[in-house]
């Protein structure tokens, strides 16, 4: 079962199907014309009947508890918002879950289910998805390359092919993911303590192939648990999202003009809040339902091997499809999330919730990745 008939939840359900031996899916949205349309596709694309549409509205989970009572598997592609209850609800069905996550919060209080989660025998694994989840299981593969690592640096982004100024960018997930990700703390390893760093800080330009020249800085929830887990194993641990040069200091702009504010402010004979504003603004400008996409994930990991300093690089790069229409956003969110549910409803997870760095391996994701056209470039070389 797929709750959530976007882009990213239709992309899961491909994957479920083609690579994940799903029998069945049902693909739930609270719009039933969208989960119509996107059962339609899946079944085209796969060419049998496998999925079927349902109408469900996460906001009342208690509603699709007759749809789980019949699934092996969850996947949440709905807003971070409704996973706790979703997460609730699957070990009250004794349904394996995961979800595509987005606030670090909320994830921690699904990983506090962990007791509930063994005594029900199911896995529930939060924050997969690109980033976070796809970026920390590529850095679980750059540390796997390294004797003893020291630092790991994380470099990840989805941009448009073809950019047009002066954003240069293209909205490839929700607006409200987008604005979530621009305020707030990202939580990197320094010094080996978890420490909180604000978003939109540490603007810096660096070269990396094949798209050349970007700029890097910090959004919040890229990393999700991971520096807890890897505190005092790591000197440095942190991750920056990629963009075109010249966008950060555009955020920066609107940012200080209060357009980040969750306060309700007077405009004319009514008020309404800065936030709800950028949040629609944003949509009305980036979402470009023909843009085709590019997607980044570049680790650098210092450390030792053979006793000697080295660095580590791991590099995937993916595209936009026009075989199957999807976008490369789509594919690494929406496929690393199915993955994981595969294995957890095949037992490869133990039952319990699971933080995604230790629910997924680095050497498990590069076997299974070329299968489904992603070619992971590793290199170690001399520090």
């Amino acid at each position: 079962m797929v709750v959530g008939a976007g882009r990213q939840g239709v992309a899961a359900a491909y994957d479920l199907a083609r690579h994940g031996e799903a029998e069945r899916i049902t693909l739930v949205d609270r719009d039933p014309e969208s989960a119509q349309a996107g059962a339609e596709r899946l079944n085209r694309l796969l060419g049998r009947p496998v999925a079927k549409p349902a109408a469900g509205d996460a906001s009342q989970p208690e509603t699709l508890a007759p749809l789980l009572v019949e699934a092996d598997g969850l996947l949440s592609a709905a807003s971070y918002r409704f996973n706790l209850a979703l997460a609730r609800l699957a070990i009250e069905t004794r349904t394996h879950m995961v979800d595509l996550g987005g606030h670090t919060g909320i994830v921690r209080e699904e990983l506090a289910l962990d007791p509930e989660a063994k005594r029900a025998g199911v896995a529930v694994v939060p924050d997969c998805g690109m980033g976070p989840g796809m970026n920390v299981t590529l850095a679980l593969a750059a540390i796997d390359l390294l004797d003893e690592p020291h630092e790991v640096r994380i470099y990840d982004g989805g941009l448009p092919e073809s950019p047009r100024p002066p954003w240069n960018y293209a909205l490839l997930f929700s607006a409200e993911g987008l604005v979530n990700e621009y305020e707030g703390e990202a939580y990197f390893l320094r010094g080996g303590k978890v420490t909180p760093v604000p978003a939109l800080a540490e603007l810096e330009e660096l070269e990396i192939p094949p798209l050349g020249r970007l700029e890097a800085f910090v959004t919040s929830g890229g990393l999700s648990t991971m520096p807890w887990t890897y505190e005092g194993k790591l000197r440095v641990l942190e991750n920056k999202t990629l963009r075109y040069p010249g966008h950060g200091h555009l955020l920066h702009g609107l940012r200080a003009l209060g357009l980040f504010g969750r306060e309700p402010i007077p405009v004319g004979n009514t008020t309404l809040v800065p936030r709800d504003l950028l949040i629609s603004l944003f949509q009305r400008s980036f979402a470009d339902p023909e843009v085709r996409d590019v997607c980044l994930i570049h680790v650098r990991a210092r450390g030792k091997r053979g006793g000697r300093s080295a660095q580590a690089q791991v590099t995937l790069v993916d595209r936009f499809d026009p075989t199957t229409g999807f976008r490369a956003m789509e594919k690494l969110t929406g496929w690393h999330a199915a993955i994981v549910l595969s294995l957890a409803v095949g037992g490869a997870i133990p039952p319990g919730a699971t933080p995604i760095e230790r629910a997924l391996s680095g050497r498990q994701f590069l076997a299974l990745a070329p299968s489904r056209g992603w070619e992971v470039a590793r290199s170690v070389t001399s520090a």
